[in-house]
């Protein structure tokens, strides 16, 4: 791993070249974490064209296996920073030691009062905005994070598989969502990658539900939303049960018609395709039976160290797809007072001659009467 991040600082200062910047200040979490491995810990790296810098709090705890775990990495070079001060600061600081004459920062993480403070400190240093280079080298996955995802979508995977396992009927939305935190850890997981959400009966199929003390009842419906992280790296994925009994005809009818429209989704993803394709495939066929206005929000999109990555999956994106780039196809359909019905996937994008898109996560879609 230590030669993939250095590759990826290679391309950073490649592109910092081109836009005449001598040096990177990046604070963002994820994109610190991205080309240097550190986990999010406050820290800061500095990339000079000759060195980088990782500035961390001297407090850190040591803990060599868990989340403050450094990387092991010569190429980068170790600034302590004391306690209860900005390590971005302080890296402003050696830039203007090191002669840095126009510094690149992250515009978009930085507040109005940070920026400031940093650009008083960079003495003699131009300050130029970075923008979001970071977080395009990252929509294109390499081979180490495609098999970290694979590891947190099997994570899910079980957990969710072993829930199913067990007795629902009676149990509240809050504690059945505890317990898949729960059990994604006890996994492998470093955490759950968003707050799990279950939602029975008439919360069934909901976009962004809040798990409550609703408990579960036979012939709801059951949609669970999950995602495990590990090493960093998120994935996320949705299913749609029926509790206790054999389902009613219109959820049936439901079921197969956002089954339907995901697997359409699903299948128009490939290098090249149009960023809406995916999107435009699925609302087809939910306008077929109806459902035409559904969801304002995207189909999906991208996934990785962030939950929500570029690109985006919507009806108004125009972008292109590339090849190993990872992300969500979820469509879903909500009936107001009645439950719905939300399926979703994580997979990682791939050419025809590869075997077409890679699912990651594999929970049957199937209706399945708990």
């Amino acid at each position: 791993m230590v030669e993939a991040y250095a590759a990826r600082r290679e391309r950073l200062r490649a592109h910092c070249s081109a836009s005449g910047a001598d040096a990177a200040l990046i604070t963002r979490a994820a994109n610190v974490r991205y080309l240097t491995g550190c986990a999010p810990c406050g820290a800061t790296l500095l990339l000079t064209r000759e060195r980088a810098v990782l500035a961390l709090p001297e407090d850190l705890p040591p803990d060599d296996t868990g989340e403050h775990r450094l990387p092991d990495d010569p190429e980068v070079a170790r600034l302590p920073v004391p306690e209860g001060t900005d390590t971005a600061l302080a890296a402003a600081e050696a830039a203007a030691r090191l002669r840095v004459r126009d510094l690149a920062v992250e515009e978009h993480d930085l507040t109005v009062s940070r920026h400031r403070r940093i650009a008083g400190l960079a003495e003699g240093v131009e300050l130029t905005d970075l923008a979001r280079a970071v977080e395009q080298l990252r929509v294109v996955k390499d081979e180490h994070e495609i098999a970290d995802l694979r590891i947190a979508a099997e994570i899910a995977d079980q957990a969710l598989g072993e829930l199913l396992e067990s007795i629902l009927v009676g149990r509240t939305e809050r504690h059945l969502a505890m317990e898949l935190e729960r059990r994604m850890i006890d996994h492998g997981a470093d955490q759950a990658a968003f707050p799990v959400s279950v939602g029975t009966g008439s919360h069934s199929g909901l976009e962004f539900h809040l798990p409550t003390d609703r408990r579960v009842e036979e012939g709801d419906f059951l949609t669970v939303v999950l995602g495990a992280q590990y090493r960093g790296y998120g994935v996320s994925t949705a299913r749609t049960f029926v509790i206790g009994a054999a389902p009613a005809p219109w959820q049936v009818e439901l079921h197969r018609l956002v089954f339907r429209a995901q697997r359409a989704a699903r299948e128009a993803l490939g290098p090249g395709v149009p960023q809406h394709a995916p999107d435009q495939a699925a609302r087809e066929i939910l306008q077929s039976g109806g459902y035409a206005e559904s969801s304002l929000h995207p189909l999906g999109h991208g996934i990785g160290l962030e939950i929500r990555e570029a690109p985006r999956l919507g009806p108004a994106d125009m972008g292109k797809l590339d090849n190993r780039v990872p992300v969500t196809v979820g469509p879903g359909v909500h009936i107001p007072g009645k439950g719905g019905v939300r399926i979703e996937d994580t997979l990682v994008v791939r050419p025809l001659e590869e075997g077409g898109p890679e699912l990651l996560t594999i929970t049957t879609k199937e209706l399945l009467a708990l």
